[in-house]
């Protein structure tokens, strides 16, 4: 079939589904969303997707928030008010409005479909990118679409390659030669291979291309069969393979320029340390610097970092760390930590392998060690974290790998 060009681009609708709780991350998400978690010092998680979109040429763009949405709509607000109506680009954020049965948002696929006026004709809304807000990778999605009107797929998947030995925790993608799908099936005893890579697994990354029309008359059809439609992978893939819908599945390509393709679910506080960390390694796995895929997010009006020396052993250093700006080491020690904007620490301070948020104080002669410390929190002179386990349980969140967090507006005696 002829490619059709830019037009594909003018007729794609995204979809980001941004509204869930992140339970797993509290208390980071005590009061905000898991795309809203800050991440990397100046990010948002959803800064990654959103980012995607903008170096993909995507610029119509609906955010369907729901829970504790206040911190990620004023997110995009400042940071990502930068389409212009007037040429037919746009973001929204798009909150559950009860539309149907007076519900609210019942899952990924309910959660579209009580918006499908948002991608109807009348919009000129020929495909339908979905995309989650909360998993950290580079992806250039007119790849997708491409590859979607070459198969000439009613659905099409992004599929990552994992070990199949290790396959068994995710939603794995059955295909055949030719990719097309054959099930889906959630978290398998015995994860199917891949025919031209045996080994390897397909795992459903939550980036879906469909037709427009075909999501609306497949989700509708469902619905007239009393079939609950709530969810894309436990509910509408099924059963559009089922009825044999030609559905393929697309093998992820990174954007990332790495030997193994990089994408990051952070559910957990272990998995969003490490992550996290990573940033901050020799090599890190996922590349921040690369001024052909540039992450967006907003940018404080701050003065650029700095450290100050006195005399004898006040001298501020910082090592193996990521420094924000406005962010001021005073006299005191920060190694393979992550600062993020506007934090000050003071004399004889020690901060190691820790991620410290914005608006951030460390008073003097204050340790803290294997921790998250959220925004807006000052750390007293002398207080001491991550050095006595069981003091740190009594008083805050301790992960199972040992990692203390401090949840946001935090005051501490």
């Amino acid at each position: 079939m002829p490619f059709p060009g830019s037009s594909i681009l003018r007729e794609t609708v995204v979809m980001v589904l941004a509204g869930g709780q992140g339970e797993r991350l509290y208390p980071l998400t005590k009061v905000r969303s898991k795309p809203s978690v800050p991440f990397g010092g100046k990010y948002r998680i959803i800064d990654f997707a959103l980012s995607n979109c903008l170096n993909s040429g995507l610029r119509r763009i609906y955010v369907l928030t729901q829970y504790k949405s206040d911190s990620l709509n004023q997110h995009l607000f400042e940071a990502w008010s930068i389409f212009n109506p007037e040429l037919g680009e746009f973001i929204y954020s798009v909150p559950p409005q009860r539309k149907m049965n007076n519900d609210w948002y019942l899952g990924t696929a309910n959660a579209i479909y009580q918006n499908k006026n948002l991608f109807s004709n009348d919009n000129k809304a020929r495909w339908v990118l979905i995309l989650g807000g909360d998993h950290i990778y580079k992806m250039d999605y007119m790849r997708l679409l491409q590859y979607h009107l070459v198969k000439m797929a009613d659905l099409s998947i992004a599929c990552i390659e994992v070990p199949q030995s290790e396959a068994d925790r995710f939603g794995i993608v059955e295909v055949d030669a030719d990719y097309r799908v054959k099930s889906f099936i959630e978290k398998p005893v015995n994860p199917s291979e891949i025919p031209d890579k045996p080994g390897y697994s397909f795992v459903n990354m939550g980036i879906y291309v469909f037709n427009a029309n075909v999501l609306r008359d497949v989700i509708t059809e469902m619905e007239g069969k009393n079939l609950k439609p709530y969810d894309f992978g436990k509910d509408v893939i099924p059963y559009m393979v089922k009825n044999n819908r030609p559905v393929y599945a697309y093998k992820f390509e990174d954007e990332n320029k790495k030997e193994t393709p990089y994408w990051r679910d952070i559910g957990t506080l272990d998995s969003y340390f490490a992550t996290s960390m990573d940033l901050i390694s020799i090599s890190p796995e996922f590349n921040l610097y690369d001024s052909n895929w540039p992450i967006r997010t907003y940018q404080y009006q701050l003065p650029p970092a700095k450290t100050l020396s006195h005399e004898g052993e006040r001298v501020g250093r910082n090592l193996n760390s990521l420094i924000c700006d406005g962010s001021i080491i005073s006299g005191g020690l920060v190694e393979r930590s992550i600062l993020g904007a506007n934090v000050k620490i003071n004399s004889f301070a020690y901060v190691t392998d820790s991620i410290i948020m914005y608006n951030c104080n460390v008073g003097r002669h204050a340790r803290i060690r294997r921790a998250i410390i959220d925004k807006n929190v000052t750390i007293p002179e002398g207080y001491e974290i991550g050095f006595d386990p069981e003091s740190d349980k009594k008083k805050f969140t301790v992960s199972e790998s040992g990692i203390v967090v401090i949840e946001k507006n935090a005051i501490l005696s």
